[in-house]
């Protein structure tokens, strides 16, 4: 299975108990959703080997107590820390309405109601305070922050985000 393929699900923190259990910080808002998997494809030397999961709960809310088959000492679980976790595209739930995953909109036309068509979707910058829509119109970058409020509807069919942004944000790049 190759990373493209996949969705990142989160990183392995720490060891949990001597019989090689680890505590796994999932990365998203329904950590529940992860406590029945069966197998999970662990970013170990580089490549994506799957391991087959024995039990796992969770542990304080957001972590995911994991137990692997063959992982059974402390020494294993060291092994395995601040290893990425990562689940096959397939098994994300669909969203609805103006949800979405960061991956499926690259490539999306914003749209913006006053001011129309801004450009296409290149990338999500995540790693401000507030996520961005990095835009490219024409060889110029334009920033928009990915507020609820601005986000006034989502066509996947036809691949349009429609934006309503404060009145001369869009101009500032221009």
């Amino acid at each position: 299975m190759k990373k493209e393929e996949c969705f990142y699900l989160g990183k392995i923190v720490s060891k949990f108990s001597f019989r090689g259990e680890v505590l796994v910080k999932l990365d998203t808002d329904e950590p529940e959703s992860y406590s029945r998997m069966e197998s999970v494809f662990v970013n170990y030397n580089n490549s994506l080997v799957p391991f087959f999961i024995e039990r796992c709960a969770l542990h304080k809310s957001d972590l995911l107590r994991i137990k692997f088959e063959d992982v059974d000492t402390e020494e294993d679980a060291d092994d395995l820390m601040k290893a990425e976790l990562y689940l096959p595209l397939a098994l994300l739930p669909k969203l609805e309405g103006n949800q979405f995953y960061y991956h499926e909109i690259i490539g999306f036309k914003i749209v913006d109601i006053s001011f129309g068509e801004v450009g296409t979707i290149k990338a999500i910058n995540d790693t401000t305070a507030q996520a961005l829509f990095e835009i490219d119109r024409n060889g110029t970058e334009i920033l928009i922050p990915m507020n609820d409020e601005f986000i006034d509807k989502m066509d996947r069919e036809s691949k349009v985000i429609h934006v309503k942004t404060p009145e001369g944000l869009i101009d500032l790049y221009l």
